[in-house]
């Protein structure tokens, strides 16, 4: 069993984060977001104005997603390691979605004092909808 955060004597290619599990999204939590964020754009919480738009309701925004995605990187590596976080949406999530994000370790490169870790990860729904995919690299001290 792996402790989190990770040292970098025990990281190897292939190894997986601590998923971050988000259960049943709510209208509430897209709200607390934008007051967080400042993403007030009416689509994330106006149903009618969702509708009209074309949307079968209010979707949270990416920006979101994106946070749960980041707390796996930084419960695994530490947030002071975290030199690199990307990401890419590829689908809305929505009221009652649970979003479950995990990742592995694609590269792991040595040098005199610090270990380089490269990762990728996916954040999907219950129903196995890729919401949004990322990578990101830490430098971790030996």
């Amino acid at each position: 069993m792996s402790t989190f955060p990770v040292a970098a004597e025990t990281v190897a290619v292939g190894d997986s984060g601590p998923a971050v599990v988000v259960e049943a999204l709510s209208r509430e939590d897209f709200v607390r977001y934008a007051g967080a964020s400042g993403d007030f754009a009416r689509i994330h919480y106006d149903e009618p104005f969702a509708e009209a738009a074309g949307y079968p309701s209010v979707f949270g925004q990416g920006m979101l997603t994106a946070g749960f995605a980041s707390t796996l990187v930084t419960d695994w590596f530490g947030i002071e390691h975290v030199r690199r976080f990307r990401t890419r949406f590829s689908a809305q999530v929505w009221p009652g979605d649970t979003v479950r994000v995990t990742g592995e370790v694609t590269d792991v490169t040595p040098t005199d004092d610090h270990v380089v870790v490269d990762v990728t990860f996916e954040a999907t729904t219950g129903d196995d909808v890729v919401v949004l995919t990322g990578s990101a690299t830490a430098d971790l001290p030996h």
